[in-house]
């Protein structure tokens, strides 16, 4: 194993998405996964059923006794609730400024479930976006955080506007800094239900990359080629939206 990643996020019971969905991801791709859970969700492919939200406090223990002891070579953000749970997470990275951080902004579940409370955009935008190497928004996140523009203005060192809600048969990433584009990935377009959890596994997939000591445009290169491999090989599992083959080897 080569590149320690601690993945902040919160647990998907059907195995899809958050946690367990960076787990695989990471190891897969040969790096070490740690996690720090920032709530247990009851969720399956047809929704989220429930959510049982972990203190603050513990998240940031975790969080702590972790890096401390193993310590990490990327950091990777997914499900953070609330504006007490950003803050909890931001202070506990605090004595870490170096480690680059993946911030995948997990605002709405696939199946419409709202992840992300309005009064916890305000934070995010203040206390971590100015901290990431990359913040991953799709096109509805990334309007629903003011724009692209916005996400730089507040301090984000580069972002990565994700194009699978947009139209046409060609799906375009757009890695964008202050200086504008710097570099695109594109793919045609997969007509699949078998998306649920893409947004956690690309940004698990750009961390690892980072931990092992890529460039930015180089790991996101990977993992965009490791998620669309993952998507054509679904398993095929659950009656709404399936997962990918996280265990899909990436060529």
């Amino acid at each position: 194993m080569h590149g320690r990643v601690l993945t902040i996020a919160g647990s998907d019971s059907g195995g899809g998405a958050g946690i367990q969905a960076d787990i695989k991801t990471i190891t897969v791709l040969g790096g070490y996964a740690m996690t720090a859970i920032t709530a247990l969700t009851a969720q399956n492919t047809l929704g989220v059923h429930g959510v049982h939200p972990v203190p603050p406090a513990f998240i940031a223990e975790q969080i702590s006794v972790v890096l401390e002891d193993i310590g990490a070579d990327a950091v990777k953000i997914g499900m953070l609730h609330t504006a007490e749970v950003i803050e909890a997470v931001a202070q506990a990275l605090k004595p870490y400024p170096t480690i680059p951080l993946v911030l995948d902004p997990v605002m709405v579940a696939k199946g419409g479930a709202r992840l992300l409370e309005d009064s916890a955009v305000n934070a995010l935008l203040i206390h971590l976006v100015p901290r990431a190497m990359v913040v991953t928004p799709n096109i509805p996140e990334a309007e629903a955080l003011g724009g692209v523009q916005a996400l730089l203005a507040a301090g984000a060192g580069a972002v990565l506007l994700k194009g699978g809600h947009d139209e046409g048969e060609t799906v375009i990433d757009r890695l964008l800094t202050n200086i504008g584009e710097i570099e695109r990935f594109t793919a045609p377009r997969q007509h699949t239900r078998h998306t649920h959890g893409t947004g956690c596994t690309y940004a698990a997939a750009i961390a690892a990359g980072l931990a092992q000591g890529m460039p930015l445009g180089e790991a996101i290169a990977w993992a965009f080629s490791y998620l669309q491999q993952a998507i054509a090989t679904a398993p095929g599992f659950g009656k709404g939206q399936g997962p990918v083959n996280h265990a899909v080897v990436c060529s």
